[in-house]
């Protein structure tokens, strides 16, 4: 009996363990700060002036639902993992040039492939970088909804086809510990010959804004879209409409290598998902709160 008392202490202590982090362990990169295209963002170090890095990994949406440097708005419901991979090049010791692949995969909507070249420029305690990223749904087949307010689409658009856009990131630290980025992206949005909008191709824009301190990060992600002008169909409903979005976000990363995000898809927005004896529906930019948990095994 002695002896068993004496063990139990031992066997315990891998989870005693589990439970502690050293101050160096803390996660430094928010969710927010996260590239949807793998691209370097300031929180990573840049490579070494002449040296190439290679990185190729495998999360889930869950790791880039706040996301504000892309200006494509997925639905939080969807679930699906993403596997990218990246390759970054040190020009100068502040300049860094980088390519990236990203794929998306969901069991509710298309899959997407995304690509991205672009150059950051790191100063240290801010740095900016631009980027020129294209977005593909091969072979799109739009798919029924399989839970309430999950779309199968892109920027609730269930005909979406490709993307292309230009991406511009900066981040400015405040100490060791906080850090505000800012994000803006315009580019176009093409669609499915025969959809229901009667449009071909839409103008979209983003702006973002995100805080971290610490472990806790929060972002803020406003889009815009409409007609390409001279595009539209005269007479349609849709020929003169924009559609307006906000996302509110906010990521608690756990010491145990876990983050919990929650917050509120399309929290305000212009658009109207109901069908109307004027013309056919619009793009759906319903409400969708969410709360998501994820773990690094």
């Amino acid at each position: 009996m002695r002896r068993l008392l004496l063990t139990l202490p031992l066997l315990c202590m891998p989870l005693l363990a589990a439970g502690q982090t050293l101050p160096g362990d803390q996660p430094v990169k928010p969710v927010w700060m996260e590239s949807s295209q793998t691209l370097q963002t300031a929180a990573q170090p840049p490579p070494v002036q002449g040296s190439l890095l290679v990185r190729s990994q495998n999360e889930t949406t869950a790791d880039v639902l706040g996301d504000s440097n892309s200006s494509l708005s997925l639905n939080p419901l969807a679930g699906g993992t993403v596997k990218s991979s990246a390759v970054q090049y040190g020009i100068t010791s502040n300049v860094t040039a980088q390519a990236g692949v990203t794929q998306r995969s969901w069991a509710t909507q298309p899959r997407i492939i995304s690509s991205e070249v672009g150059a950051t420029y790191n100063a240290g305690r801010y740095s900016v970088g631009v980027s020129v990223a294209q977005d593909q749904a091969p072979n799109p087949t739009p798919l029924p909804r399989v839970l309430p307010g999950a779309v199968p689409g892109v920027n609730g658009l269930p005909d979406f086809d490709s993307a292309t856009q230009l991406n511009a990131r900066g981040r400015f630290a405040l100490n060791s510990n906080s850090g505000v980025l800012l994000g803006a992206s315009m580019g176009r949005i093409r669609l499915l010959p025969g959809n229901q909008l009667g449009l071909t191709t839409l103008d979209q824009k983003a702006l973002s804004f995100g805080v971290e301190h610490g472990s806790v990060s929060t972002s803020i992600v406003g889009r815009t879209m409409q007609p390409e002008p001279g595009m539209a169909v005269p007479g349609m409903l849709n020929a003169e409409r924009r559609w307006n979005s906000i996302d509110l976000g906010v990521t608690w990363h756990l010491p145990w290598q876990g983050s919990l995000s929650f917050g509120a898809q399309n929290l305000w927005s212009s658009g109207n998902a109901v069908n109307t004896p004027a013309g056919p529906p619009e793009p759906d930019q319903s409400r969708t709160p969410y709360v998501q948990y994820h773990q690094d095994l």
